[in-house]
């Protein structure tokens, strides 16, 4: 029996230990890159793997294609931009460039926390005030005064975000239960279809005159929870991006595994589990692509509903800028405009996100 030399041993032993450790890396990398997908990183997976000593050259082609190549076409594109703009004089001077922008972006963000700083004062001041009314005795002089300042280009994206929200929320509420009942019945297909096809082309801006009566008519209070501009333009939300949702969720539930109908009858389920057990686990990921698109549409929709009901949020920021025509405004436009953008990349990161959460579909 031939001897086995401890140093080998420890040797075999020690590369034993490094593939295991090496292989429970890229299990964490590869955990990790479903996250990273969802964020929209998926750069970051290749260069971690060659990182971790997996085949650099194959990792290195796909750090090129996910950033090398994106990378590139943002530099062209800023290139471009910035050789054009000057070419192009308007009214208000020639298209800013890259950098005027940049200039304007910081302003913007100055000025933004310059209204804060501001609000906060006059707040404090409103609170001192009121503080010493309550310690001479007369409570029937505190008032709660509003602060009537502009709003800041944060304030505004906020209530931009929370406007397409609510009318999202509203929409899905709608569109979600009506989907559910068009993918199971044939005949209650055969009555929504037609009107989906009748409003689903239809504008916003032909939805908004409408929209803007109803709710003056309907919506008479002054101090309510919501103002008027704000339902105006969660309204036309609403109307304009139901539809998506609606078609996708009727596509998903008519499509489902017939077996399953099946079993539910011979386990003789009553609708309602039926609908949340077998129908909706099936059709989530069906449904979820529809509220993907609800929302990209909502987004889109919402910033010409604001500029016409002038809620204060991006698209009145945008239509005032508009108005203002100043020698800044080109560039505070398309500041906003890069806003929108990356807005609505994020809202769809995060629609996205809670489809993975819940759904076992693999879809971007």
């Amino acid at each position: 029996m031939t001897a086995i030399d401890p140093q080998t041993l420890d040797a075999a032993q020690g590369a034993k230990s490094k593939e295991a450790k090496r292989a429970k890396l890229f299990t964490r990398i590869n955990k990790a890159d479903k996250w990273l997908q969802v964020l929209g990183l998926p750069w970051m997976t290749p260069i971690l793997k060659a990182l971790a000593g997996d085949n650099p050259k194959a990792q290195g082609k796909e750090i090129w294609r996910l950033l090398g190549v994106p990378v590139l076409a943002i530099v062209g594109f800023l290139m471009l931009w910035g050789f054009m703009a000057p070419k192009v004089v308007t009214s208000l001077g020639a298209i800013p460039g890259p950098a005027a922008v940049w200039v304007e972006a910081k302003n913007l963000h100055a000025d933004a926390i310059a209204k804060t700083e501001k609000k906060a004062t006059h707040e404090a001041r409103v609170d001192k005030r009121n503080e010493r009314f309550i310690a001479n005795g007369q409570p029937e002089k505190v008032k709660d005064i509003p602060y009537t300042g502009s709003p800041s280009y944060y304030t505004q994206i906020w209530t931009s975000i929370k406007t397409v929200f609510f009318g999202f929320l509203i929409g899905s509420i709608i569109a979600i239960p009506l989907g559910i009942f068009a993918g199971l019945s044939p005949y209650a297909n055969s009555a929504i279809n037609p009107l989906v096809q009748l409003f689903k082309p239809v504008s916003p801006l032909a939805w908004l005159p409408i929209v803007t009566m109803v709710v003056s008519a309907v919506y008479t209070t002054n101090d309510g929870l919501f103002s008027k501009s704000f339902l105006v333009s969660a309204i036309t939300v609403t109307l304009c991006s139901l539809w998506p949702t609606l078609i996708n969720t009727a596509m998903g539930v008519a499509t489902i595994d017939k077996d399953l109908i099946s079993v539910s009858k011979v386990l003789k389920m009553n609708t309602y589990s039926k609908i949340t057990k077998l129908v909706l686990p099936s059709a989530l990921p069906l449904i979820f692509t529809g509220l993907r698109l609800s929302l990209g549409v909502g987004w889109m929709v919402l910033i010409a509903a604001e500029m016409l009901a002038q809620n204060p949020g991006l698209g009145k920021f945008v239509w005032d800028e508009f108005q203002n025509g100043s020698s800044q405004s080109l560039a505070k436009i398309i500041v906003a405009v890069l806003t929108i953008g990356i807005i609505g990349f994020l809202l769809d990161r995060v629609m996205f996100a809670l489809q993975s959460l819940t759904t076992f579909s693999n879809n971007r």
